[in-house]
């Protein structure tokens, strides 16, 4: 069953990436921006069993370290993706409230975003990675997170239905 699952979701993954480094990363937004693949790896952690999400972690870290924009070492963002995915779902795995509720999911979704974001800064700034100035993180960090406000109600409803194809079985 895991092998099905699994190889449904592999190719909307990689869609979802590929159109983020081909069409996404070529907006020059204000505030950063956002990663279109964030969301999507933290909308389909949140609605996950904690598992799934740490499988969706890796494979999202995995490519985004391999992405031309990521400034860090290699394993940083998977590193980072697999505790943030699987902490946004053991936090609200089996309660039917969170799944079933859109703002509660846009929350954690942001929140998780934040603290990802952070992560990276943080164990880039040990890792001895140019980080720039607080002023340019500061900056960078409300953009996202703004951004992120606004896109994750326009997708959650396409990612949502791309999980319950995905992993719902009919009998």
């Amino acid at each position: 069953m895991l092998t099905r699952q699994i190889s449904l979701s592999a190719p909307i993954i990689i869609f979802i990436y590929l159109f983020q480094e081909a069409v996404v990363n070529q907006f020059k937004l204000p505030g950063g921006g956002f990663s279109l693949f964030m969301i999507f790896a933290l909308v389909w952690a949140v609605i996950s069993a904690p598992e799934i999400a740490a499988l969706t972690g890796f494979a999202a870290g995995f490519l985004m370290d391999l992405s031309q924009s990521s400034s860090g070492p290699v394993g940083q963002w998977t590193l980072i993706m697999i505790l943030v995915c699987y902490g946004v779902s053991f936090l609200g795995y089996g309660d039917g409230s969170i799944n079933g509720n859109p703002l509660v999911v846009i929350f954690f979704v942001v929140i998780a975003s934040i603290s990802a974001e952070i992560f990276f800064v943080t164990s880039g700034a040990l890792l001895g990675v140019a980080t720039g100035s607080f002023g340019q993180i500061f900056l960078t960090l409300i953009g996202n997170t703004l951004w992120t406000v606004v896109i994750t109600p326009i997708v959650l409803p396409v990612f949502s239905f791309l999980h319950k194809l995905v992993f719902e079985t009919r009998s």
